[in-house]
């Protein structure tokens, strides 16, 4: 049994599946997988809650499962989120330094990053993340931390993620009706590149590309810091759909094929090749020309790289991608999918790999757990936070504590 205030639980509420990933945080800041459970998603289209009485009961199995496995009693997860209606931007924040002397102290930090966060959104957006990038002082730039600099104005650049508030509510709901508390919510794509990538490939510039059932979220990294994040409500269940309208058969035998025969090349070894699908009753019932099916997979697959470069292309951010690209989610299985995606981005792929996080090899070695691994990563991460900032109190009530004595 696990010290439960070292525990840390990640939940992603997918399209295709729930998964919750059970982390436990040492004392000296290793974090090791311990449980995982998952069940198949029926309640989640395109990355959102359509149907909150079938999402509770698969996020219970997947919780129960974890719980089963890690041998805790799970009682608040980080919650990842995605869905179309999200969006990334950059912004500045200002701030004039008031004090006499003009040293900027931890107080104007937090103001400027306040300003900020202040941004002029529809009244029903919540702002999920602001990410700060770097400061500037008295047009300065370059800096990570102005505290103890002397000047009269510091300015701030942040990578603000925001979406539909009611629309966060619904997943948000969903986990409380289990008795679950939320620690926070996470951008799933954020969550994906910090289980993904090492500091080295955040500082040379990373594109992660995280394809899921019902979407593909991405977050491009460069000089350390993120610098664009985006969704498309694309994903695996629209190749599917592709193949179950090309090929005339049901949803459910398309996804079978796509997994079964699926790939993101039309090879010559494909053409003239056919596979005979049979009903329940073992009967011959069709015939599937593999060329189609492969042709239809490969549209789809290089629509959505192509939509997620010309959203890079217009935000300038292409330039930045010195490390090339990382692929996770259940769609980085189909085979050849990063030759494909060189191919159309027109620089390295690869198939991303989990990071500095030890535990169970079954889950970190698999893309469709990227995402609630680095959930677990990012709870460690403020985790580290509030026992630092609680270790800072301590010692100064320590210190005051020994002044009053000595009064």
């Amino acid at each position: 049994m696990f010290n439960s205030s070292s525990i840390i639980v990640g939940l992603e509420i997918g399209t295709s599946k729930v998964c919750a990933v059970v982390g436990d945080l040492a004392a000296d800041g290793a974090l090791n997988i311990v449980g995982l459970g998952q069940s198949r998603s029926r309640g989640v289209r395109k990355g959102e809650i359509a149907d909150a009485t079938l999402a509770e009961e698969d996020v219970r199995q997947a919780i129960v499962e974890a719980e089963q496995m890690a041998d805790v009693e799970i009682r608040s997860v980080y919650l990842g989120v995605t869905g179309g209606h999200l969006r990334g931007f950059n912004n500045r924040g200002v701030h004039p330094v008031a004090s006499s002397d003009r040293e900027i102290s931890e107080e104007d930090v937090q103001d400027v990053i306040k300003n900020a966060k202040a941004i002029n959104l529809p009244a029903q957006n919540h702002v999920i993340h602001a990410i700060r990038q770097h400061f500037l002082v008295d047009g300065q730039d370059g800096i990570t931390n102005p505290v103890g600099m002397l000047g009269a104005r510091i300015e701030v650049d942040v990578h603000v993620v925001h979406g539909n508030l009611n629309r966060l509510q619904n997943a948000i709901r969903t986990v409380k009706g289990l008795q679950l508390e939320v620690d926070d919510i996470v951008f799933n794509g954020l969550a994906s590149s910090l289980a993904l990538l090492t500091n080295e490939q955040k500082e040379l510039g990373s594109l992660v590309i995280d394809i899921g059932g019902g979407t593909t979220d991405y977050v491009l990294y460069a000089n350390g810091i993120i610098k664009h994040t985006g969704v498309l409500a694309v994903g695996g269940d629209h190749v599917s759909n592709d193949l179950a309208y090309g090929l005339k058969v049901p949803l459910s035998r398309a996804e079978q094929l796509k997994l079964e025969h699926g790939a993101s090349f039309l090879e010559d070894s494909a053409k003239g090749q056919s596979i005979t699908i049979s009903n329940e009753h073992g009967l011959p019932v069709k015939t599937i020309n593999l060329e189609h099916l492969r042709r239809i997979m490969a549209l789809r697959l290089e629509e959505i790289f192509q939509l997620v470069g010309q959203d890079l292309e217009q935000a300038g951010a292409l330039d930045y991608l010195r490390a090339g690209v990382f692929l996770c989610g259940g769609g980085a299985r189909i085979p050849q999918i990063a030759k494909l995606a060189e191919q159309v981005l027109q620089m390295p792929v690869f198939l991303g790999k989990t990071n500095s996080i030890s535990g169970l090899k079954s889950a970190l070695d698999q893309p469709e757990f990227a995402t609630a691994i680095g959930l677990v990563k990012f709870g460690s991460f403020q985790q580290r936070k509030r026992a630092a900032k609680s270790s800072l109190t301590d010692g100064i009530k320590s210190t005051l504590g020994q002044l009053f004595r000595r009064v």
